[in-house]
């Protein structure tokens, strides 16, 4: 398995894991954020690849010294292998190559199903924050 950054290539698989991994609401959600974040730095939106397949995306971003995880899907097939700790592992490092102060991850009411791997990850919960403005308002 290979973390890299999103590539424009990329996009209609992301989109597809996405719309088969989320809700229909938290995907269309998603969506619009993802591409606002694409249009703002797209080295904070993280792919997992296997066997030249996108397996799992992070949605990271950044908002005076602090990283968001926004959002992270991996197919079904790939859960409980590694997939998502890889992808915000990486996605910390990003954090701090870009000297970030506190890394949070931004929830919401469809990241609450997510809170056992982010306790799994050592993350306390002061750093789980709920979001009171669409990430669009946050990173914008």
């Amino acid at each position: 398995m290979q973390i890299r950054s999103f590539q424009l290539s990329d996009y209609r698989l992301v989109a597809e894991l996405l719309e088969e991994v989320l809700s229909e609401e938290c995907c269309e959600e998603t969506m619009g954020a993802f591409a606002r974040q694409l249009s703002w730095d797209s080295d904070l939106v993280l792919v997992a690849e296997s066997a030249d397949s996108i397996v799992g995306v992070l949605i990271g971003t950044i908002d005076q010294h602090k990283g968001y995880v926004y959002r992270i899907a991996v197919r079904n097939e790939f859960r409980r292998q590694g997939v998502g700790r890889e992808l915000v592992s990486h996605m910390r490092n990003r954090f701090r190559q870009r000297n970030v102060l506190k890394v949070l991850v931004a929830e919401d009411k469809h990241n609450e199903v997510l809170r056992p791997f982010y306790d799994s990850l050592g993350l306390k919960s002061t750093d789980i924050v709920q979001l009171t403005q669409p990430l669009a308002i946050v990173a914008g």
